[in-house]
C-alpha cells in the first residue's frame, strides 16, 4: 500500500551537514503524518522529526535548531536537513508514515548516518 525508500546517509565530520530523503510510493500515501526516527544498537528507536498533513512540524529536543523536516508534495518526498551534526547523531535513520489516525505505521529500510572525524 505504501513504500518508503530513504537515501542520503553517509559519513560526515562533526559540524557537517547531510540531507536525508524519504521517497514515498503507493496508492494510499497521503502525507497524513510522516516522521524521521533513528536508532542505535541497544537503544530504542526515537522520534527525530515529524511533519503532519497541515505542515505543522515537531522535533526532538536534541535536534531543535539543527535539523529541519520538509516535504515536496509533487515528488512525494520528505526531507531531513541535518546541520551541525554531532557524534551522538550517528544512527540508522528511518522514515515512517501513517495514512490515517488508525492506520498501521509504514517504515522504510533505513539509512546509516555516521558522524566521525
Amino acid at each position: 500500500q505504501v513504500q518508503l525508500v530513504e537515501s542520503g546517509g553517509g559519513l560526515v565530520q562533526p559540524g557537517g551537514s547531510l540531507r536525508l530523503s524519504c521517497a514515498a510510493s503507493g496508492p494510499h500515501f497521503n502525507f497524513y503524518r510522516v516522521g524521521w526516527y533513528r536508532q542505535v544498537p541497544g537503544k530504542e528507536r526515537e522520534m527525530v522529526a515529524v511533519i503532519i498533513s497541515n505542515g505543522i512540524t515537531n522535533y526532538a529536543e536534541s535536534v531543535k535548531g539543527r535539523f529541519s523536516i520538509s516535504r515536496d508534495i509533487a515528488k512525494k518526498t520528505v526531507y531531513l536537513q541535518m546541520n551541525s551534526l554531532k557524534p551522538e547523531d550517528a544512527a540508522v535513520y528511518y522514515c515512517s508514515t501513517r495514512i490515517s489516525a488508525s492506520s498501521r505505521e509504514y517504515w522504510g529500510q533505513g539509512t546509516q548516518v555516521t558522524v566521525s572525524s
